[in-house]
C-alpha cells in the first residue's frame, strides 16, 4: 500500500487539541451578510488562526482533516453577529460595534459603508478573538464548549483575560459577551456554510 493523501496531517484518535482559552490572533476569511431564522440582519464571520498565534491555522487543519463529503467549516472559526440590539432594533448591537471597531483598530482601516460589496472588505483582515466557555445544549445533552466569545483589537490579544464561563441559566459575564450564536453546532463541533455563501467561500 502506498501511504495515503494527508497521512502525515491526519489526527491519531485522542489527539484532538482544543482552542487554548483566551485571546487569539486571527484573520478573517469571509464576511457575510445574511438574516437570522426569525428575520433579522445578521452578519457571518468565518475567521482562521493567524501564523503569529500559538495554534496556528488551527481550523484550516481541522477542516482539511474531515473527510466527510459535506464538508463544514469549525464552529470555533465561526462567528453570528446581529447588526441591531436584540432589546431596541433602533440602536446597533454592541458585538456588531465590537466587531467592526476591532478590525479598524487591527487593520488601521476604516469601513468603507453602502454598496453591495460590503462584507467584501473585511477578507483578509486581521483582528483578535477570545475564547471562553460556554454551557450548550444539543440533541438534550447540556455540555460545555470553547466558543468565540467575541472580537477585540489585534493590539489587546496578549493582555486578554480567560472570560468567566456561560452559563444556560444566564449567570456569566455581561460584558461584551456574545448574543451571537443564534444557530446550533453538531456535536463533532461543525457548522453548516450559510444557504447562498458558497460561491465566496475560499476554502
Amino acid at each position: 500500500m502506498q501511504k495515503p493523501h494527508g497521512y502525515e496531517e491526519a489526527q491519531v484518535m485522542g489527539e484532538y487539541t482544543p482552542v487554548e482559552l483566551g485571546g487569539h490572533y486571527a484573520t478573517v476569511l469571509q464576511v457575510t451578510e445574511t438574516q437570522s431564522s426569525t428575520g433579522k440582519d445578521m452578519i457571518v464571520v468565518v475567521f482562521d488562526l493567524a501564523k503569529q498565534d500559538k495554534q496556528p491555522g488551527r481550523f484550516r487543519a481541522q477542516f482539511d482533516n474531515d473527510d466527510r463529503n459535506d464538508k463544514k467549516w469549525p464552529y470555533a472559526g465561526t462567528m453570528y453577529i446581529m447588526v441591531n440590539d436584540y432589546q431596541d432594533a433602533s440602536k446597533t448591537s454592541r458585538n456588531f460595534k465590537t466587531f467592526c471597531t476591532a478590525v479598524e483598530h487591527s487593520n488601521n482601516m476604516q469601513i468603507a459603508w453602502g454598496g453591495n460589496d460590503w462584507a467584501k472588505q473585511f477578507k483578509g483582515k486581521k483582528v483578535g478573538v477570545v475564547y471562553g466557555e460556554v454551557e450548550t445544549e444539543y440533541n438534550g445533552e447540556v455540555k460545555m464548549r470553547r466558543n468565540p466569545r467575541w472580537f477585540c483589537s489585534w493590539d489587546k490579544v496578549a493582555d486578554t483575560q480567560v472570560p468567566n464561563p456561560k452559563y444556560l441559566n444566564g449567570s456569566g459575564p455581561a460584558a461584551p459577551a456574545s448574543e451571537s450564536a443564534p444557530a446550533q453546532a453538531s456535536p463533532d463541533g461543525f457548522l453548516n456554510v450559510p444557504e447562498g455563501a458558497d460561491d465566496e467561500i475560499p476554502f
